[in-house]
């Protein structure tokens, strides 16, 4: 018989019984348990099986450190995928699947898999799917990749709030070193705030007791809270912190009741992690069998929740911690056999044998422990084997906040580097094991200066190394849950994948859900005994956020729709809807897409043929108007922009880009000089957040702050577009005293009592005047123009339309004519990059080797037969020749009712070069040939720009 219940478990509430179903099975339990407690004493051993080979795989942990048992929850509605049983509460009701298996985890038919085990080594996955071409092995694949299953049709409410906190002292962890750096800082009259992910303060002395300053250690939790709080702090508990960030900020989860859950952002003057640290397995063949689980673990769950793991028990272990584990099983009536590598060890606890000077080799058994083999050629029956290979102290917050690693000989592991992160460690999570040395530096390190609490411990005995052997036969599981074996190990090294990081990724190692917690220290130790370097020399990987798996819907919390991305509205737009606009989302912004009753398509070919031979009324208040002032504003545009601005004579405006570090062309607009060091950039719609970030980034790292601000107004202003060949009539009719501008000219004058400033620029091709009113003004202005313009035949016209006036002139559109690799001169504006000879954003990758590669796509258009439909947006485009490999790709596409015939713009390789040549257009198995032009359809010469 394997796990039970005995009558202890301080954390139950046994007058309050509880049932979950687990693959079909009812498994009962109580309040306060979790859900590996509540499976361990149900005697279920097989609760996962492992990623690649789908062997059966038990309870390890009792944290955020468990690999295998791992499942898909129901809730009622709430769904999560690869829950982790041992920081699940039990809840009546709760449903659980088992995760990567076909059915269930105890009897799985891809078990088979294991058979292949010899076929399937490191890496084989780069070196067998290259034959008879990937696309016939992926299917199969993409099948068996994953774990856990998303239900699509589950959408987590948005109802997590973040909340934004500081304090002068954050405390990680709430063990005993953290509640002596929690108490300390609140007697120094700091706020402070102690943070858990524990159902209660104590971490490891709610299994392991102790006294502290002679009383039981509850004594020393509660008094730390009572101290904390009346000093203005707080105490968290289940609460995971997750992330450490710059400029001191942290991210912490709250798991609250009812999913009522709560995301913090910390901001704190001090900071000191009292993480703890994890006991190590033991790398002895057969160890990821069901019923080998962390000697830690068996006490945490017999102290909390009276689940006992086994029957026969050995224990395996080299050093004095687990003693204490031996002797409590022994009490609940186990047969313990406490097997220790050393040879001088303390006294065998009353009940238990022991057996020193040894240790495991195998643990045997096919679907479960069985029994274990020793060193020494003897062979213990067993059900369960419960192991302890050392401690390894947990630093990922410390590395996340950019602290480095230092070897410590006496524990053997990685300790955090002093003064390399801004944050103070203590406890076990600085080597320092032992209850009395994690109150002296947990107090040390929240400033206390008076004397630190103390406890009563005997003197350890020094602790055995264990370090995975690659001469050990059999199978070693160094990542129980991605199927990493020592042998894997050996052959990464042997293929040259010695560095760290290459041996993560060519063997998956550490890659598992539990973020190598149980197997980074195993991989290290191996790779430094296969190459002869030190653990220091081999080095670690990177360690990032979240330190423990995060609910996607608790960091995105309420910031989703709206939320997240609140729709930007025209102040205009209950005017716009009394002539009966269409509104849609265009880059963030809610625009009339068209004006009227219909189809829509139609709608819009009226419209286009209105602004083309009257005139047409555009609400364009989306585009950005980003002032930029100072002596230096006209420096700043100049190494923003691809085109120099600061040549630029006040009342005038100039089109020109901004690019990317890459050289690739991230927006377009105009720029406008009001006077000599005021200007105005026009960004796009959906671009005016991003370029502002890039202006401002510039000028506060190239130029004095001082000399140069930047001022969004976009909001500010409303602009009203007046285009077509009866323009100027209509700004005329209105009373607009018009300036006598040329073309991209800028100039001021007035309407009614308000500054009107005026722009001849144009997005149609079409003569245009661009007025600028404070949105106080607006509803007048419209008035005045939509009175005008019907006079004149003309009319309101949405971005449907304006989107195919704009191909027709091959006006190119940021993010749909263009994409990742486009740079300017691939739409035809390469005279700056020859001409200009100062420094600018985005300047040497325009002169890189594959930005002179002749064979890049260039922007051209594309033609058709006049009673052919248009071409597909997005279809392909091939050679003549039959040869099925890409050339380019069409942007836009429409048909032109100017032009009586469909028009299309497309990024094709070497386009410029295949003017008047054919091309073929594939799109969904269909071929189709067009002709290559220019991209400008219409006016080529411009001639309208200026009437």
């Amino acid at each position: 018989m394997s796990g039970w219940r005995h009558h202890g478990g301080s954390a139950l509430d046994r007058n309050t019984p509880l049932a979950m179903t687990v693959d079909g099975q009812t498994v009962h339990g109580f309040a306060g348990d979790t859900v590996a407690s509540a499976l361990l004493a149900s005697g279920q051993r097989i609760l996962g099986r492992s990623f690649k080979t789908h062997r059966p795989r038990g309870l390890w942990g009792y944290g955020a450190e468990e690999p295998n048992a791992l499942f898909d929850l129901c809730d009622g509605e709430r769904h999560t995928p690869n829950a982790r049983a041992t920081t699940e509460a039990l809840r009546d009701g709760l449903v659980l699947a088992s995760v990567n298996t076909t059915p269930r985890a105890t009897h799985d038919r891809l078990a088979l898999l294991d058979t292949l085990n010899r076929f399937l080594p490191a890496g084989f996955y780069y070196k067998t799917f290259m034959r008879f071409g990937w696309m016939r092995w992926e299917p199969m694949i993409r099948k068996l990749a994953g774990l856990g299953t998303v239900d699509p049709s589950y959408h987590p409410p948005a109802d997590t709030p973040c909340i934004n906190a500081h304090c002068d002292l954050l405390v990680i962890g709430a063990g005993p070193a953290g509640l002596a750096a929690a108490r300390a800082g609140a007697r120094r009259g700091l706020s402070v705030w102690l943070v858990d992910d524990g159902d209660a303060l104590g971490g490891s002395l709610r299994w392991r007791g102790g006294e502290i300053d002679g009383a039981p250690w509850t004594d020393f939790a509660r008094d730390t809270r009572r101290a904390v709080e009346a000093a203005g702090g707080r105490v968290l508990t289940r609460t995971t912190l997750w992330g450490a960030f710059d400029h001191r900020s942290f991210t912490a989860w709250e798991r609250r009741a009812k999913h009522t859950d709560r995301l913090y952002l910390v901001r704190a003057r001090e900071t000191v992690l009292a993480a703890g640290a994890l006991e190590r397995p033991l790398w002895c063949a057969n160890n990821d069998l069901p019923g080998v689980m962390s000697a830690e673990a068996a006490l945490h769950y017999l102290a909390l929740y009276g689940a006992v793991a086994g029957r026969e028990i050995v224990v395996a272990t080299g050093n004095d911690a687990s003693y204490p584990v031996a002797a409590s099983l022994a009490a609940v009536d186990c047969a313990v056999h406490l097997v220790d590598a050393r040879r001088e060890t303390p006294p065998a606890p009353d009940g238990v044998q022991l057996t020193r000077g040894t240790e495991v080799i195998k643990a045997l058994g096919r679907r479960h422990v069985t029994g274990v083999a020793l060193r020494s050629g003897q062979r213990l029956d067993c059900d369960t084997l419960c192991v302890s290979g050392g401690y390894t102290p947990s630093v990922h917050l410390h590395c996340q906040a950019g602290g480095k690693l230092d070897w410590h000989e006496g524990i053997d592991a990685l300790i955090p580097r002093p003064g390399t992160a801004p944050l103070r460690t203590a406890g076990a999570a600085n080597g320092c094991l032992g209850l009395d040395l994690a109150l002296a530096t947990g107090h040390a390190a929240g400033g206390g200066t008076d004397a630190a609490p103390t406890a009563t411990t005997p003197a350890p005995t020094p602790s055995a190394v264990f370090r995975p052997r690659p001469d050990t036969p059999g199978r070693v599981w160094i990542d129980p849950q991605n199927d990493v074996t020592l042998k894997d190990v050996g052959l990464a090294a042997r293929e040259g994948y010695q560095s760290v990081e290459h041996l993560k990724r060519y063997t998956t190692l550490g890659m598992a859900t539990d973020q190598g917690r149980s197997s980074n220290f195993a991989g290290l130790a191996a790779m430094s005994a296969l190459t002869g370097r030190s653990i220091p020399e081999t080095g670690t990987t990177t360690y990032r956020p979240p330190f423990a798996p995060v609910p996607l819907g608790v960091i995105g919390g309420r910031r989703r729709g709206e939320l997240f991305n609140p729709l930007k509205r025209l102040t205009l737009e209950p005017q716009h809807r009394t002539h009966g606009a269409r509104f849609r989302e265009y880059g963030g912004w809610s625009r009339p897409a068209v004006y009227g009753e219909g189809d829509e398509h139609d709608l819009a070919q009226a419209e286009i043929r209105t602004a083309r031979t009257h005139c047409a009324l555009i609400d364009a208040s989306p585009l950005g108007k980003l002032h930029v002032i100072g002596p230096d504003a006209g420096q700043l545009l100049d190494y923003c922009n691809y085109r120099r601005m600061s040549s630029l004579s006040p009342g005038m405006s100039r089109y020109g880009f901004m690019l990317g570090e890459s050289g690739v062309v991230y927006d377009d607009g105009v720029v406008l000089r009001l006077t000599e060091n005021h200007f105005v950039v026009s960004a796009s719609s959906s671009h005016v957040a991003g370029v502002q970030l890039m202006l401002e980034e510039a000028r506060q790292d190239r130029f004095d702050p001082s000399r140069v601000f930047i001022h969004d107004l976009t909001h500010h202003s409303t602009t009203l577009s007046v285009t077509g060949p009866c323009a100027r009539a209509v700004v005329a009719q209105t009373g607009i005293d018009l300036p006598e501008l040329p073309h991209m000219g800028v100039g001021e004058t007035r309407f009614n009592a308000f500054t009107l400033q005026v722009a001849r620029v144009s997005f149609t091709g079409d003569t245009c005047f661009e007025l600028s009113i404070p949105n106080a003004g607006a509803a007048s202005l419209h008035a005045a123009l939509s009175a005008a313009a019907s006079e004149h035949g003309g009319n309101w016209i949405g971005l449907e339309a304006l989107l195919i006036l704009r191909a027709e002139k091959g006006f190119v559109l940021i993010g749909k004519d263009t994409d990742g690799n486009t740079q300017p001169h691939d739409l035809g504006w390469a005279a700056p990059r020859a001409q200009r000879q100062d420094e600018y954003l985005g300047k040497r990758s325009l002169f890189s080797e594959a930005a002179a590669d002749p064979a890049r796509r260039t922007l051209v258009g594309l033609q058709v037969g006049d009673t052919e439909p248009p071409l597909a947006t997005g279809a392909h485009l091939l050679d003549t020749d039959g040869t099925r490999r890409s050339l380019g790709f069409v942007t836009s596409s429409a048909y032109s009712p100017t032009l009586e015939r469909p028009i299309a713009l497309a990024q094709l390789e070497r386009g410029h070069a295949r003017i008047g040549q054919t091309v073929t257009v594939f799109h969904l198995d269909t071929l189709r040939h067009a002709t290559v032009t220019p991209a400008c359809a219409f006016d080529p010469e411009g001639a309208r720009l200026h009437a």
